[in-house]
């Protein structure tokens, strides 16, 4: 991307502008999800974002300042994006490399030296502007029969008549219960000192008078139903129209987007073509989400396998200010997504040699798992980095299954917590039902105490301090979580500073409360520490392993009710 880089006359294919001669081609294509970016992947990402730094054929606020970095707040406007660039060998056998960019920039899907889309839906010749008219027609039909200012007043008027009603409704109820009483007692009454005809016809207008009580709050009932339903017929009247026209976005919206699915097909390393609804319908979610086929690397993959580019490498990082809710750093490596991506790039990958998945590695299948503490209720355990709480899909090893092989004279073990597999540190899992009632009310009551220790990229000035962000699953992109004050759960984690040196600092955190990936996520957002963990290989850049390590683990004992506390001290 660099202003004199040498591109084919379609100005996409990017020869490097410098000496690469010293650089090992890849043995494997990059496994996306998870992934350190090949030295050549490092050396494009760099011209590309020196490209980004100069270029002035169109303009985007990625929030950065005038050196295009980050301000040292992190409170810019703007939008960032992901980029992605891909390592490949020309037909003509020469190595270089193309760019993309996930989703539009600058109102935009086709900029110069990029990949365009797999399916450009802003062309004019597209049916989508055309049928997207229609819909945004609709739309405002929609806003301009709401507007009417007598469906207000109609409601308004059906409310009030409701509430007129019940409140008249109550008053004839009380009248009932009053004239039941009092008819109670003139019953009574009647009953010791009246007989033949004359208690007849005295009990006879009793129960004539508690029939007239009845059907005048039947009367009642009708005549509000009549004014009440006559308000409802003449709103429907309104309404109507404002259904019909929604029914007829909705429908017009999902034949556009089913049509938009079929047209985005992408193709694989052996020629075979697939649309998005193909690859979708065996999934478990078979309708697309919004926006899956425009993210860098599905772009870059159709692109090259098009015009006979042979795929050896790809990485993608972000460019600009971060959103709100994920965790996204200026220049900064990630994975593809799984919701919108995990479906495209299996099937367009097929044909490739593709690096193994480092997740259905067992890495800690050599490393020992230590027992701290164990007793007839409980056992208290150190788990290695790299070794699963519980037993996953792919990997049954596990600290869960290695104490049951411990402990086989004990008929059932209880799983009180767990720790990502990439967290080291302790564990108690309780060995009596009795145990682990009282256990589990202990962790739900907060009553047990989590103390860890992690190492941060980059130097924290502060001695100690407090995060709260809220936080959820990400739903497009699982595991990765997000913060989110409109619909995540809260989140609170004390932290304090141990020491920071060479561009790290290590620090002690306490989790208040226990959401997934609450710690990872809290370091590195930008509204919390803004420094993703060492090793963080989700929110941060992938390295030996995840610098997390639960040190200590206090609760009381589930017998005899003494607190205890346990100590684990970390490698890092």
């Amino acid at each position: 991307m660099h202003p004199d880089a040498s591109f084919t006359p379609d100005g996409l294919f990017t020869r490097f502008n410098a000496d690469i001669d010293h650089l090992e081609l890849p043995s494997a294509f990059t496994f996306p999800f998870y992934y350190q970016p090949h030295p050549l992947c490092v050396r494009a990402s760099q011209e590309l974002q020196q490209h980004l730094a100069t270029q002035i054929d169109w303009q985007h606020d990625f929030g950065l300042n005038s050196e295009h970095e980050l301000d040292g707040e992190n409170t810019a406007e703007g939008t960032g994006k992901m980029f992605g660039v891909l390592l490949v060998r020309s037909p003509r056998g020469e190595l270089g490399y193309f760019s993309a960019f996930s989703g539009k920039i600058a109102d935009q899907n086709i900029l110069p030296n990029f990949v365009p889309p797999v399916f450009d839906m802003l062309a004019e010749e597209c049916f989508f502007q055309t049928e997207l008219e229609a819909i945004t027609a609709l739309n405002a039909q929609v806003t301009a029969l709401s507007a009417n200012p007598q469906i207000s007043h109609l409601s308004g008027k059906v409310a009030q008549y409701q509430a007129d009603y019940k409140a008249l409704e109550q008053q004839q109820r009380q009248t009932m219960i009053e004239g039941r009483a009092e008819r109670k007692q003139q019953r009574q009454h009647a009953e010791a000192h009246l007989t033949g005809e004359a208690l007849n016809a005295a009990l006879e207008l009793l129960a004539k008078q508690s029939v007239a009580e009845k059907n005048d709050l039947k009367y009642l009932k009708m005549a509000w139903d009549e004014k009440i339903d006559t308000l409802h017929a003449e709103l429907t009247a309104l309404t109507a129209a404002i259904d019909d026209a929604k029914q007829q976005r909705k429908t017009l919206s999902n034949a556009l987007q089913n049509k938009l699915f079929e047209q985005y097909c992408f193709l694989n390393a052996n020629g075979e073509e697939k649309s998005l609804n193909a690859i979708f319908a065996p999934t478990t979610s078979p309708t697309p989400p919004a926006g899956a086929g425009e993210c860098a690397a599905p772009k870059l993959l159709h692109y090259a396998y098009k015009h006979g580019y042979t795929p050896l490498a790809m990485a993608e990082f972000w460019w600009g200010v971060s959103p709100k809710s994920e965790v996204r750093q200026h220049k900064k490596f990630y994975p593809s997504c799984h919701g919108k991506c995990n479906p495209i790039l299996g099937h367009m990958l097929e044909g490739l040699t593709v690096d193994p998945n480092p997740l259905e590695t067992n890495w800690a299948e050599d490393k020992a798992l230590e027992v701290v503490y164990q007793d007839e209720a409980i056992i208290v355990v150190n788990k290695p980095s790299g070794l699963l709480s519980v037993p996953g899909k792919t990997i049954k090893d596990s600290a869960y299954t290695r104490v049951i092989t411990m402990l086989p004279e004990v008929e059932e073990i209880f799983v009180l917590h767990r720790l990502d597999m990439a967290t080291s540190g302790l564990l108690v899992f309780a060995l009596t039902r009795r145990a682990n009632k009282n256990l589990q009310k202990q962790f739900i009551t907060r009553g047990v105490e989590k103390r860890y220790v992690a190492m941060v990229e980059g130097i924290v000035e502060q001695p100690s301090g407090e995060i709260n962000l809220p936080m959820r699953g990400d739903p497009d992109d699982r595991p990765r979580q997000l913060v989110c004050f409109e619909h995540g759960k809260p989140a609170t984690t004390y932290w304090q500073l141990i020491h920071a040196d060479n561009g790290r600092s290590k620090l002690h955190m306490q989790p208040k409360t226990g959401r997934t990936h609450q710690l990872r996520v809290h370091c590195a957002h930008v509204m919390g520490l803004n420094m993703p963990m060492v090793g963080d290989g989700l929110y941060g850049e992938p390295d030996t392993r995840l610098h997390l390590h639960a040190e200590q683990l206090s609760f009381d004992h589930p017998y005899t009710h003494q607190r205890m506390t346990f100590d684990a001290a970390c490698d890092f």
